[in-house]
């Protein structure tokens, strides 16, 4: 089990939803937190709340991820455990997507700035002797292509999610074991904002989305950070969502008669 006293951890998104859980039961464990978030009120209201420094950062900006870290970073000295949570979606389906800064912001939120992160965060531990933690938060999406979604259009958001999972797979390889420890939060359906603004009461949720709350999801993160995890999933159902897919390429390859040799 991880000792998080007296360590510095970043959430990034920390202002609500899955971020803002996250800080809470760190803080709970003795870590001192930075909320970093786009909505300034929100993070300072958090921060100011778990004793923490709150950062308003709006990560579309290609500098604002390492400005962020050296903020971070500066704060105590050092920075144990980044937390690269910061995301959102977009409802709009493919043959129209117009691919214009609203959706150039998506990527750069959601698929660029854990990765901008990550190098700067190296850097850091480097120059300083330290080594670290990261924890990207991917998605159910990163997996799949879920049910419950897919009448929803999500599928730049669920390209940007497949993406930072690729990314912190090989930047695992990269390190080696170096520098830093790397996992990845694949979380299933969560009672963030984001559902809140079209049920505001959990206790109308259909059984069928399988939502948990913020709360349960960053218990399941630091228990899987505990174990030493790579993948962290939060909900049972994802590797019956998986199958579909490999299934799909171990029946074509049985149609194309290709096997091992």
């Amino acid at each position: 089990m991880i000792d998080y006293t007296g360590t510095v951890a970043l959430i990034t998104g920390g202002a609500s939803g899955i971020g803002k859980a996250l800080a809470e039961v760190l803080t709970a464990r003795g870590a001192k937190v930075v909320i970093a978030d786009v909505q300034p009120d929100a993070a300072s209201a958090v921060a100011a709340s778990l004793d923490g420094l709150a950062i308003v950062c709006d990560l579309s900006d290609p500098a604002a991820p390492a400005a962020l870290i050296e903020k971070a970073f500066t704060w105590k000295g050092r920075l144990d455990l980044v937390c690269a949570n910061a995301g959102y979606g977009r409802n709009k389906r493919l043959l129209k997507e117009p691919f214009d800064e609203a959706a150039m912001n998506l990527l750069a939120v959601n698929m660029f700035a854990p990765i901008r992160m990550a190098q700067a965060y190296a850097e850091q531990l480097t120059a300083a002797g330290q080594r670290g933690r990261l924890m990207i938060t991917g998605s159910e999406n990163s997996l799949s292509l879920p049910d419950a979604v897919r009448r929803n259009g999500l599928g730049l958001y669920g390209a940007t999610k497949h993406s930072v999972l690729i990314m912190a797979e090989w930047l695992r390889e990269e390190l080696r074991g170096e520098t830093m420890d790397v996992h990845v939060l694949l979380p299933g359906g969560v009672y963030t904002p984001l559902i809140a603004k079209h049920i505001p009461d959990p206790k109308n949720l259909p059984p069928e989305m399988h939502i948990i709350m913020p709360e349960r999801c960053a218990e399941i993160a630091l228990k899987g950070l505990d174990l030493g995890l790579f993948y962290i999933p939060t909900h049972a159902h994802l590797a019956d969502d998986m199958r579909p897919r490999t299934q799909g390429v171990i029946d074509a390859l049985a149609a194309l008669r290709l096997t091992p040799h």
